[in-house]
């Protein structure tokens, strides 16, 4: 993936590798939240069950709106479910979801470019189609404030 970046990021197109703060990686993200408390946001995703580790296959690429573009993943029940689970402890704890992350709005997705419009999407589109198929293990997970970049492991839940 950051190979993949560094290739777009040499074609002039804006990818994580250099948004915001520049220590992004490579996710699927299971929540966006706009507004928490992280110690009740840690205490209610220590409580799920645990999840093993999986493979997560992407055949093609999605365009969002404002040039946002990324790699689309195929995905098992199981991780819509693990989706369903960590979005509804969440909520519990009073932290505020960003709608497109609601339970049954998910769009299951790994970001590569943030800002592909216009003639810069198609470079973006033919990188993406040159790397497919590509099969990845997700075998971790973590709470990233992506204002600043700093992590917390969720060491259960990949």
């Amino acid at each position: 993936m950051r190979e993949l970046w560094s290739r777009l990021e040499d074609a002039g197109v804006s990818t994580l590798a250099t948004h915001t703060h520049a220590r992004h990686y490579p996710h699927l993200s299971y929540a966006v939240l706009r507004s928490w408390d992280l110690a009740r946001v840690q205490e209610a995703l220590a409580a799920l069950p645990p999840a093993e580790p999986f493979l997560m296959s992407f055949h093609g690429s999605l365009a969002f709106p404002r040039g946002r573009v990324a790699l689309a993943p195929a995905i098992g029940a199981d991780v819509a479910l693990r989706q369903w689970r960590i979005v509804t402890a969440l909520e519990a704890t009073g932290a505020e979801l960003h709608r497109n992350y609601e339970a049954g709005k998910w769009v299951p997705h790994v970001s590569v470019a943030t800002r592909a419009q216009g003639a810069k999407l198609a470079t973006v589109v033919k990188a993406i189609a040159d790397v497919l198929p590509l099969t990845v293990r997700v075998d971790r997970a973590a709470l990233i404030d992506s204002a600043t970049g700093q992590t917390w492991r969720l060491p259960h839940i990949p």
